[in-house]
């Protein structure tokens, strides 16, 4: 039997529904992605208290934290394994699945590294550097899952939600920086600079989480801070950043300053939480909405099939058409004139969330291009990642262009640094 029209109408809508249940499993792994790294810029940075105090103190802190990080561990691995791996079943499936399969070994490695610190046989520097490099590759996927998504609104979310995550992280570096500092006793001109660009980064990243949630209840950040509480980490900011280089930090101060930076992140999860249930939401409501649809859908269906003498002229118009009558070819024909209604309805939902998906990725895609700019110095130019975004960065206000505008000419021209 010949298929028509509205039977791929159908089958359209059931790849949407498809692709909604599929967005909904890694959406909701997304939050799950996110307790793992709470847990994991936690127990970063008491690491880094236990290594700065040379063993000395924070063990029972860190252990405690050890086994909460091994619960959200086993969740974020269970996650891992709901998804849907079939070819063809996830639009951006191969970046995805990378991403997941090149974190996977980092899980797998947080036992050794938890030994190694345990026995203080590294210092903050390499313990920071290995929880980073497995926090981004968590935060990788992350990034793809938003990349991937198909719903406008469901990407926008995410697309927040990556931004206001990776802030969040990078909160938590200047958490476990300063844990290193105030537990060590001392500061040195390199780590004042890293301090400060993570404050740097942090504000960029909100910056970009505010444009994508100008009237969602996320916005709430920065604004809910107690001044009191940002005070308090201004105050101990200064302590650090200000003073001369090689001036002796409060030891006694390393705990106060792992509370103050810990509130601080703590409200961020909250923030964080919310956007992860308004994200669970949503794709609920997208699917219901959906499979809805599909119901209505599939009855007009069987009725024009069940209507032999139903005309099939309204493609081309019908402008001279007399009103339905109550006869059957008149209600066949008003019948086709539903089913074409229904598919010229899909088809400009679909161009419409097409338009609005390009505008979200554009975010993300520049995002990309930056970061491919960085990795590009720092491979010609033998630059850290912090130099070289900060070369990217002071480019762009001295010629007075956008970052991403200074990313795409490093780009352009790396035939001529091969």
């Amino acid at each position: 039997m010949t298929k028509s029209g509205p039977n791929f109408l159908m089958a359209a809508l059931r790849c949407e529904i498809d692709a909604l249940e599929q967005l909904a499993r890694t959406s909701e792994l997304v939050g799950t992605i996110g307790r793992l790294v709470h847990a994991l810029q936690r127990e970063r940075g008491l690491s880094n208290l236990l290594l700065g105090s040379r063993g000395q103190g924070f063990a029972v802190q860190r252990s405690a934290q050890v086994v909460e990080c091994v619960r959200m561990e086993q969740a974020v691995r269970t996650g891992f394994d709901r998804l849907e791996t079939d070819a063809g079943r996830i639009g951006n499936g191969a970046r995805l699945f990378s991403r997941i399969a090149w974190v996977l070994p980092g899980l797998d490695a947080l036992p050794a590294l938890r030994s190694r610190i345990g026995a203080t046989e590294i210092d903050a520097a390499q313990a920071t550097a290995a929880f980073v490099k497995l926090i981004a590759g968590l935060l990788a996927v992350v990034f793809e899952a938003a990349d991937g998504a198909t719903s406008p609104e469901i990407s926008r979310l995410l697309v927040a939600m990556f931004n206001f995550m990776q802030g969040k992280e990078f909160a938590g570096q200047e958490r476990a920086c300063g844990a290193a500092a105030f537990a060590s006793g001392h500061n040195d001109s390199a780590r004042q600079q890293h301090w400060l660009h993570l404050i740097e980064s942090q504000e960029r990243c909100f910056q970009v989480f505010a444009e994508f949630t100008a009237s969602h209840p996320g916005e709430l950040w920065p604004s809910d801070r107690p001044a009191l509480q940002f005070a308090e980490l201004e105050r101990f900011r200064r302590i650090a950043c200000a003073a001369p280089a090689g001036v002796a930090l409060d030891t006694g101060l390393s705990q106060a300053w792992f509370d103050c930076s810990t509130r601080r992140i703590d409200a961020m999860k909250d923030v964080e939480d919310r956007l992860a249930a308004d994200l669970r939401q949503l794709c609920a409501q997208k699917t219901a909405q959906a499979r809805a649809d599909l119901q209505v859908h599939e009855a007009l269906l069987a009725r024009l099939v069940g209507d032999a003498d139903a005309p099939a002229d309204l493609f081309f118009g019908d402008a001279a058409a007399s009103p339905p009558s109550a006869d059957t070819t008149a209600y066949g024909r008003q019948l086709e004139r539903s089913i074409l209604e229904i598919v010229q309805e899909q088809s400009h939902r679909l161009q419409a969330m097409s338009d609005e998906l390009d505008t979200v990725r554009a975010a993300l895609n520049e995002r990309k291009l930056v970061e491919r700019a960085k990795g590009l110095l720092m491979a010609h130019r033998r630059l850290s990642e912090e130099e070289a975004h900060k070369m990217l960065r002071r480019t762009a206000m001295n010629q007075g262009r956008r970052l991403v505008e200074v990313a795409e000419s490093v780009l352009s021209m790396a035939e001529y640094l091969e």
